[in-house]
Order: C-alpha cells, then sequence, then structure tokens
C-alpha cells in the first residue's frame, strides 16, 4: 500500500482517544448528513471533508489549479477512480491519492480518436480522516513535499483574494 493510499484511508477506531495530532472535525452522523464540511484547521489549513459511498476523505478545500471552492463539486468517476471535479474550470481530483486526471488522445492522427485518462501525478493534498466514536478527525499531512494545493493555504489568499471573488447571486 502506498503512503498516499494510507493516507487517504477512512479508519474506525473503538478507542477512545483520537490520534495524536489530530483535528476535531465534527459528528459523523452530521457529516454524512451535509455529505460536505468545511474548516479551518490549525489556523492555517482549509479543509474540506465529504462522505461519499459510505467513506469520509479529507483534502484541502481549494483546488489545486486556481483555487475554486472544491466544496461545491460533483463527485464522478473517471476510469474506476472517483474525483471531485472542480466548479470553476472542471479539473478532475482523485478522492483517494489527490492526483489531478486528464483525457489525453493516444495517436491524434488516427480517427476516430482514442482518449484514455491519465494521472498529472498528485496536485491536491489528501489528509487522513479517523473515525472515534462517532466523532471525526483529521490529521494534516505535513509531508515537507510541496504540493500544488499548497498555494492556496495563505492568509493572503484567505483575506485579499477571498474578498475580491465574486459572491454568488440568491437564487430566485
Amino acid at each position: 500500500m502506498s503512503s498516499e493510499e494510507e493516507t487517504s484511508q477512512t479508519s474506525s477506531s473503538s478507542s477512545s482517544s483520537p490520534p495524536s495530532a489530530s483535528h476535531f472535525i465534527g459528528k459523523k452522523e452530521d457529516i454524512v448528513k451535509a455529505g460536505r464540511v468545511t474548516k479551518l484547521v490549525n489556523g492555517s489549513r482549509d479543509i474540506l471533508v465529504l462522505y461519499h459511498q459510505g467513506k469520509l476523505h479529507a483534502m484541502d478545500m481549494r483546488c489545486y489549479h486556481s483555487g475554486g471552492a472544491l466544496q461545491y463539486g460533483d463527485i464522478e468517476e473517471f476510469n474506476g477512480r472517483l474525483c471531485i471535479v472542480c466548479p470553476w474550470h472542471k479539473y478532475k481530483i482523485t478522492l483517494a491519492e489527490g492526483e489531478g486526471l486528464y483525457q489525453a488522445v493516444d495517436d491524434p492522427t488516427a480517427k476516430p480518436l482514442r482518449t484514455n485518462w491519465r494521472s498529472k501525478g498528485v496536485k491536491q493534498r489528501i489528509h487522513k480522516v479517523t473515525e472515534v466514536n462517532g466523532d471525526v478527525y483529521v490529521v494534516l499531512n505535513n509531508s515537507s513535499e510541496a504540493i500544488d494545493s499548497d498555494a492556496y493555504q495563505t492568509e493572503k489568499y484567505r483575506t485579499v483574494l477571498l474578498k475580491a471573488e465574486p459572491k454568488p447571486k440568491p437564487k430566485k
């Protein structure tokens, strides 16, 4: 099992204490009901925790490409892999590994065109989710290796750029 697969797994524990360095997100029943929750963790990391097909997943809240709010993205399957699709530019990010997927053309001169899904590598930081007695905790992925989504985890981005972002218009 790769460390990326390990990071994305949800673990349940019957022990009465959460893992060290974990952050309380909420009650599992509330997250299941809402489907998705966002939280500022450790005063510095905006994360998205989502519940899909019986599993909890956690990742950086903003898309690695341009900072789109992933909590509004659809969950779709591409080549057997569950992905969240960024609502801004339709970038596909695997829930388990944080890989960016794209559709490649094998031979542009061949008719009809044949395409397949390929990975750009890990672009979105994925965090470990743990459930302890109905409480959901996240352990941040503190790998020193830079990941593209890290660019949107700054105070400058939160305070300056997000205020300039257009507000959604209320539905009539």
